[in-house]
């Protein structure tokens, strides 16, 4: 068929890729626009962008694709159908309708829980078991489409977003091509969402990756997973030059007794309100992530250590 693209994240590089082996035709590769990144804070496009570049891909990096100029040439490309893989913007309806057979959406959990822009990391957070990956006909509402296809995925005990991602991606990339392979049929049902259980996944923001040792070591623990590796849940530790501020990359939940942020023993066991976590990675300001046994070694925080 032939499709236009829409993705920005590295989560949707792998489906983009599926689509191309798969024969399709992409007319065009839309992603959101060059952003600052890295430590220069350069202009650099979006993961998508320079996978679609590196393909030889056309590229649009529209602002907003509510203007009447995008909205038309939207429509110029004459599709058989769009998909959508975590854009990062609200299509309007002239953009839904102008495809043949429709715009898709491929959605990181089970609809309807966890619409909107982190569900991944929702999902973690909020201690769920189970999320996965559904294929739905786009509509104006937000995820609120008929669901085509789904598959299920366990979260695990060390589970990250980052490493669910990855799972969740590949997962979506493998049923990208059979999905539209029967769209293209006429040989798929439409499943409205349930109206109970509607959760939405705000989007993360920096207020909260701050760690809350008060809370039990299970809502500690689920929180740093799922703000790992970005933005990254944190706490600060007093040092020789004063604060130093430390990412907790990656936890377990353990046996342990004692004041809220207070170290148990050498190898980062921190008491929380009910229990205590184990740091299993860490990453200080100016340095790289390390396995607890090295970021112990060249940063001890001794037993008795408090963190804030």
């Amino acid at each position: 068929m032939r499709l236009a693209f829409l993705g920005t994240p590295e989560f949707s590089v792998a489906c983009l890729a599926e689509l191309v082996a798969a024969g399709h035709e992409i007319a065009c590769v839309y992603s959101q626009p060059p952003a600052p990144r890295g430590r220069g804070q350069d202009l650099k496009p979006s993961p998508v962008h320079a996978f679609a570049e590196r393909l030889g891909l056309p590229v649009r990096t529209p602002p907003s694709m509510k203007t009447p100029e995008e909205v038309e040439a939207f429509a110029a490309l004459d599709l058989d159908a769009a998909v959508v893989v975590a854009f990062g913007q609200i299509l309007v309806r002239a953009v839904l309708e102008a495809p043949r057979l429709g715009c898709f959406n491929l959605h990181a959990s089970l609809l309807p829980r966890w619409r909107g822009a982190a569900p991944i990391q929702r999902a973690i957070m909020a201690g769920d078991p189970v999320t996965g990956v559904q294929v739905m006909r786009m509509s104006e509402g937000l995820d609120e489409g008929p669901i085509l296809m789904s598959e299920s995925v366990r979260i695990g005990a060390l589970d990250t977003a980052g490493t669910l991602t990855e799972r969740l991606a590949q997962v979506g990339a493998r049923m990208l091509p059979v999905a539209l392979a029967a769209i293209e049929r006429g040989a798929v049902t439409e499943t409205p969402q349930a109206a109970e259980g509607v959760t939405y996944a705000k989007k993360i923001k920096p207020a909260e990756a701050r760690i809350d040792w008060t809370r039990s070591a299970a809502e500690v623990d689920r929180h740093i997973r799922g703000l790992s590796p970005f933005p990254g849940a944190w706490f600060e530790v007093a040092g020789d030059k004063g604060p130093v501020r430390v990412k907790a990359l990656l936890s377990r939940v353990e046996d342990g007794h004692g004041a809220p942020g207070t170290a148990l023993d050498d190898g980062l066991l921190i008491a929380c309100g009910d229990g205590a976590v184990r740091l299993l990675k860490a990453q200080r300001e100016g340095k790289g992530v390390q396995d607890a046994e090295v970021f112990t070694r060249g940063f001890p925080l001794p037993a008795g250590t408090q963190v804030a």
